[in-house]
């Protein structure tokens, strides 16, 4: 036996977990609580969701906070990326698990949704020891971009289509709300939003608000990771069930001169026998 197959060989034919599981006949158990004694219908789901993430029972507030920045990102518009996917799920007649699981899976984009949280991320926290070592904001902006870039472009700060994001705005009403304390990132990332808003007009998106407060909430880039990632269900969800409410197939139909196709021009097909045949 190798050094290297260790940890396999003291895991072979036994799963082992911190989590939790289903003692059969009595119930299932998350982290040392009783699903259906001590969770279910006293907690909400989303504070059995960041329990099962994180190991710890958050508060009645964070539970709501998440629930909410969900909600945030419950639009039904079949334009958006994930939520087209959704659609094409729903007019092609694709099961619910299938078309919706597909819609998810395109939001885990660089360029919007979950995807993007591992670079707001990477950002927020590196920016936030620099800041706390007594570098301003603006020399973290020059550090991460470097002096090559003329366009200056943050994780977290600015958004496709739109200056602004309204969203950002519900969050922090609801984080008045709900007393959440303004922690030590959050605050880094508003210093941040006035340096973008003064050189290049741009504000904080909803990644970076909301991985800030993770941040402050003590939670690692994995478990933030974990509680985003099917953060656009309840859009695409939308989006599938109108298209398959509609006649199948009718979702955005295409006629081939619809296509703008940039290939060869049209040839003569050579006959048997000829050339080339």
């Amino acid at each position: 036996m190798t050094s290297g197959s260790t940890l396999w060989d003291k895991r072979r034919g036994i799963i082992r977990s911190r989590k939790g599981g289903w003692v059969i006949g009595r119930g299932g158990y998350i982290s040392g609580y009783s699903l259906l004694d001590d969770l279910v219908g006293k907690v909400t789901y989303f504070q059995s969701l960041i329990l099962n993430i994180t190991g710890e029972l958050p508060s009645d507030s964070v539970g709501r906070w998440g629930e909410a920045l969900y909600q945030c990102m419950s639009f039904p518009d079949s334009r958006i990326w994930c939520n087209q996917v959704g659609a094409l799920g729903g007019t092609l007649r694709a099961s619910s698990a299938a078309g919706i699981t597909a819609g998810i899976l395109a939001s885990d984009s660089r360029m919007y949704g979950p995807g993007t949280i591992s670079l707001v991320h990477g950002f927020l926290s590196k920016g936030l020891a620099e800041y706390a070592d007594g570098k301003d904001a603006s020399q973290t902006i020059r550090n991460w971009v470097g002096n090559k870039r003329k366009q200056v472009s943050i994780p977290g700060y600015g958004r496709p289509l739109a200056t602004g994001d309204e969203r950002v705005v519900a969050m922090e009403r609801v984080s008045k709300e709900l007393a959440l304390v303004v922690g030590p990132c959050l605050r880094f990332a508003y210093t941040v939003e006035q340096h973008m808003q003064e050189i290049q007009g741009e504000s904080m998106n909803l990644a970076a608000y909301g991985t800030a407060i993770m941040l402050d909430f003590g939670w690692t880039l994995p478990q933030i990771q974990q509680v985003y990632a099917i953060v656009v269900t309840s859009g695409v969800a939308a989006c599938y069930s109108e298209a398959y409410d509609n006649p199948p197939e009718s979702f955005l139909p295409l006629r081939c001169e619809d296509i703008e196709y940039r290939g060869h021009a049209p040839r003569p097909v050579p006959a048997a026998g000829e050339e080339g045949g």
